[in-house]
C-alpha cells in the first residue's frame, strides 16, 4: 500500500481532458467504442480489453478496474474530453519488473499503456494524457523507470514515446494472441522517472539537463 501522500490522484485534468478511474456506469459509453473499433484496437491491446461484452459484463469488468485502481494494483484512467461528454479511450500505470507486470511492492518501474478510438487519433490527445500520468508516475516511490510497449507494426502507438523522450531500449518476441497469428515483435521504449515526468535514460540528473522535445508536426501527432 502506498501512503496517501504519494497515492495517485482518481483524477486528472489537462487543457483538453478529464483522466479518471472507471466506473462500472462507463460501461454504457464504451461498449459502442469497443463495438465500432475492433479492427483499430483488437491487433494491439489485451483481449481483456478490446473484446466487446454485454452491458453487465463490460460493467463488472470496469468495477473490476475501479477495484484494482482503489487497491493501488494498477493505474487505469477512463480518457474523456475535458466536458465529460465523449470518452475517448485509457491510459494507464502498470507496476513492473524487467520481465512482467507484478505487484507494486515487487517492481522497480512502471509500464505506461494506452488506447484511443479512432476517431480522436491525429490530435495529440494520447501524448497530452501520458504527460499528466507520467508526472504523477513520477511521485511513486518503487519507480525509477517507465517503459512503453507495442507491437512493432504499430506506428502510431510507438510515435507516442518517441515524441515524449524515450529511447528504444529493446526488441522483443511478441506472443501470439492466436495459433494462427503471425510472428511479431515487441518495442520496449524506456525513460527514467523524474518530477517532471520522464526523460531518455542517458541524460544527467540535473535540471537543467533536461532536453525539450519539439512539438510534432499536425501529421505526427497521436
Amino acid at each position: 500500500m502506498i501512503s496517501s501522500t504519494h497515492a495517485a490522484p482518481a483524477e486528472l485534468r489537462t487543457e483538453r481532458l478529464l483522466l479518471r478511474a472507471w466506473r462500472a456506469a462507463d460501461a454504457a459509453a464504451l461498449q459502442p467504442i469497443l463495438e465500432s473499433n475492433q479492427a483499430h484496437l483488437g491487433p494491439w491491446i489485451p483481449v481483456k480489453v478490446s473484446t466487446p461484452a454485454p452491458l453487465p459484463e463490460l460493467a463488472t469488468r470496469l468495477a473490476g478496474f475501479a477495484a484494482d485502481f482503489a487497491a493501488e494494483r494498477e493505474w487505469r484512467y477512463a480518457m474523456l474530453t475535458s466536458d465529460e461528454r465523449t470518452l475517448l479511450g485509457e491510459i494507464g500505470l502498470y507496476p513492473r519488473s524487467a520481465t512482467s507486470r507484478v505487484p507494486y511492492a515487487d517492481a522497480d518501474r512502471v509500464e505506461l499503456g494506452y488506447w484511443l478510438r479512432e476517431d480522436a487519433t491525429g490530435q495529440g490527445l494520447v501524448t497530452e494524457a501520458a504527460r499528466a500520468v507520467l508526472t504523477i508516475a513520477a511521485t511513486l516511490p518503487r519507480f525509477a523507470l517507465v517503459e512503453v510497449r507495442c507491437d512493432a507494426r504499430n506506428a502510431a502507438s510507438a510515435a507516442v514515446p518517441r515524441r515524449l523522450g524515450f529511447v528504444l531500449g529493446s526488441i522483443e518476441p511478441r506472443p501470439a494472441a492466436l495459433p494462427d497469428d503471425p510472428p511479431a515483435e515487441m518495442q520496449v521504449w524506456t525513460a527514467r522517472l523524474s518530477p517532471s515526468g520522464a526523460r531518455s535514460p542517458d541524460q544527467p540528473d540535473s535540471p537543467d539537463a533536461q532536453a525539450a522535445t519539439p512539438p510534432p508536426s499536425p501529421s505526427q501527432r497521436a
